[in-house]
């Protein structure tokens, strides 16, 4: 008891001298109006001391704030920027480096990983690199971020889910929780602690290459299904021992950009050109429950709102988020988006610019296209910046705060190491069980003329479609690498596969890409549809099948034989003039690994109950076309599916 109360003597006395060190010089910056900050005092300076065992912050007992504010009196102008520093793993330029810039974060893009791609490499390329950081002076451990958006998809292997718009067609917010749940335990199995979804964009226009992203057009099926993810992710608690903090991203309207506006002159990173009242009817709904659900971190969009990019928006950062919204985790920039933005001689105005209008931590990766600023250069003009007064003491003592604060709520001061016991879990039995549920729940059945589903004793069924037997292509963007790829890239089934197994011992399955070969069966089935890719590369001026898959339905078709078509693509496609000639149409998005959850449907395991959660447009000039629009016309309305 005497003990007890001797810490809590020194806890009180150390949160006294806190306070009554407060600056009041009032100095601020132009933008320091409109910020919000958990740390209202000035702090004093121990930086010249190296902190104790029986420091306040090393204290788990003690409340988060306190444990802060304890630690930042210790830390250097250095240290803090240090903080707010995130690097990719490629181009740390040695692992020391962790430690000589004390930075705060690492992370993997999307296809970093280790030279062996094993769930056991991640984790030992995790430890090693929390090793450098906790020998550092005040022991401050990092966090590691990745974009595990539809399952940890960097990790040969792992379980690959269904994409968002997937997940919006099965209207139900279980089967999301349940996905991003799965997802968080494989990511904390490789040490991983951090992962950059959901993605809550409202996509209204189809040919953006991020559509898949999105859960659907409309911000209610945003709305339903965002807490749902943040929950699987981060639980109750973030110190759990398989939570994963989660970032609700992009702040604010990266699903509705103007045509032209964007890369290429296309969407993608370009301007929302759009009224106050439209931006918080449509694009904001899905952060409310995001937020409430206490989701940790947020990141801005590449791109801009009537011509100011999210990254500056002090007005919608600021004062949107962490004012009028009380956000109290913290903000991230996205990939190199400081660089993107102007040329880089202005990199400096882009960071103080970024950092007062409430970016908190900064994702430099450097030597890649549009990152070529080094981590060394941007702590180095950050420093410059406060130096000079241009970003003020209390911005940076802020961002660094809502920094330690989810650190500290994360539980990695307490247990900074992978937890290999959970190593067993990364694509399990019980993980493609959920998968294959999700599959089978987000297909949607658009047309049957009484051929599905189909029997499982057929004579002889053909298989034919670039898609058929491609698992790449099954999975999509950001599976392996950031842009996917076609192929065997991972563990999995492909519907052909899935087919195969499917059927009894009495049915004769064949298989052609092209459709040839089919006549004398039964039925063809083909699957069709697009092949990976992610953002910048996705946009789309056409959407129509190509060559290519419309050569293999007219084989199936001119040897008499009964068509299915499967479309696997990342959005919907242009199918008007075709689909009378079509005895069934499923469409089934990016379903990932498990090809098993199409035959669920295919053959009649599952009564299909996906319904649409994006129009489905006649043709190109209709595009974008969204419920609700005047002379909504489309060829299948949202919300539209047929069951059995």
């Amino acid at each position: 008891m005497l003990l007890l109360k001797d810490k809590n003597a020194s806890m009180l006395i150390a949160i006294f001298l806190l306070f009554s060190c407060q600056s009041n010089d009032g100095s601020k910056t132009k933008s320091d109006s409109n910020q919000s900050t958990l740390i209202g005092e000035k702090l004093i300076d121990r930086s010249s001391e190296t902190p104790t065992d029986s420091a306040l912050y090393k204290n788990s007992e003690l409340p988060i704030m306190d444990r802060v504010r304890d630690l930042m009196t210790y830390m250097t102008i250095e240290e803090k920027v240090g903080q707010m520093t995130q690097v990719e793993r490629q181009f740390l330029d040695g692992d020391d480096n962790i430690s000589k810039y004390f930075l705060g974060s690492l992370l993997s893009g999307g296809g970093s990983a280790p030279a062996k791609n094993f769930p056991r490499s991640w984790a030992d390329m995790y430890d090693r690199f929390q090793k450098v950081s906790l020998s550092t002076r005040l022991g401050i451990p990092i966090i590691y971020g990745i974009d595990a958006v539809h399952g940890h998809s960097n990790v040969v292997g792992a379980t690959i889910f269904p994409h968002h718009i997937g997940l919006g067609c099965t209207n139900n917010p279980k089967i999301v929780e349940e996905v991003y749940r799965a997802t968080a335990i494989e990511v904390a199995a490789t040490g991983i602690d951090w992962n950059f979804a959901p993605c809550l964009a409202v996509p209204r226009d189809e040919r953006w290459g991020r559509t898949y992203e999105g859960f659907g057009e409309t911000p209610e099926i945003v709305k339903s299904m965002a807490a749902a993810a943040v929950i699987g992710l981060q639980t109750d608690k973030l110190n759990n021992q398989t939570s994963i903090l989660a970032t609700a991203k992009h702040f604010l309207g990266d699903g509705g950009t103007t045509w032209g506006t964007g890369l290429d002159k296309k969407l993608d990173q370009g301007d929302t050109q759009i009224s106050d009242q439209e931006m918080r009817e449509i694009h904001l709904p899905g952060y409310f429950p995001a937020l409430e659900a206490g989701v940790g971190t947020v990141m801005p969009s590449y791109s801009k709102i009537n011509g100011t990019y999210m990254h500056m928006n002090n007005d919608l950062l600021n004062g949107l988020l962490k004012k009028e919204l009380d956000f109290k985790g913290f903000v991230i920039s996205d990939w190199a988006a400081l660089e993107r933005m102007v040329g880089h001689d202005e990199y400096k105005k882009n960071i103080i610019s970024c950092i007062n209008a409430g970016v908190d931590m900064v994702m430099v990766p450097g030597a890649v296209p549009h990152g070529n600023q080094s981590y060394q250069n941007f702590i180095n003009l950050l420093i410059e910046s406060i130096k000079e007064g241009s970003v003020s003491e209390a911005r940076i003592n802020d961002a660094v705060a809502r920094i330690l604060k989810i650190k500290f709520e994360m539980g990695v001061f307490e247990n900074p190491f992978t937890d290999r016991s959970l190593l067993n879990k990364v694509g399990s039995k019980e993980h493609r069980k959920i998968a294959r549920n999700a599959v089978k729940q987000s297909l949607v059945m658009l047309k049957n003329n009484g051929i599905l589903p189909i029997s499982k004793d057929l004579g002889q069924i053909h298989v034919a479609g670039k898609n058929a037997d491609d698992l790449g292509n099954q999975c999509g963007g950001w599976t392996i690498t950031w842009q996917g790829e076609s192929g065997p890239l991972t563990k999995g089934t492909t519907i052909y596969e899935a087919i195969q197994v499917a059927v009894s011992s009495f049915t004769n399955v064949t298989y052609s890409k092209d459709g040839s070969g089919a006549k004398g069966a039964n039925v063809g089935i083909v699957v069709v549809g697009e092949k990976p890719y992610s953002e910048m590369q996705g946009d789309k001026e056409s959407l129509q099948l190509d060559k290519q898959d419309l050569k293999a339905i007219e084989n199936i078709r001119k040897a008499g034989v009964p068509v299915v078509v499967v479309v696997v693509s990342g959005r919907p496609l242009i199918i008007e003039n075709e689909v009378d000639k079509w005895d069934g149409l499923i469409a089934a998005w990016l379903p990932g690994s498990e090809g098993k959850g199409v035959t669920d449907v295919l053959f009649g395991d599952y009564n299909p109950t996906g319904r649409l959660s994006v129009s489905w447009p006649r043709n190109m000039d209709q595009i974008p076309i969204n419920f609700g629009d005047p002379e909504y016309d489309p060829l299948f309305e949202y919300g539209f599916g047929l069951s059995y």
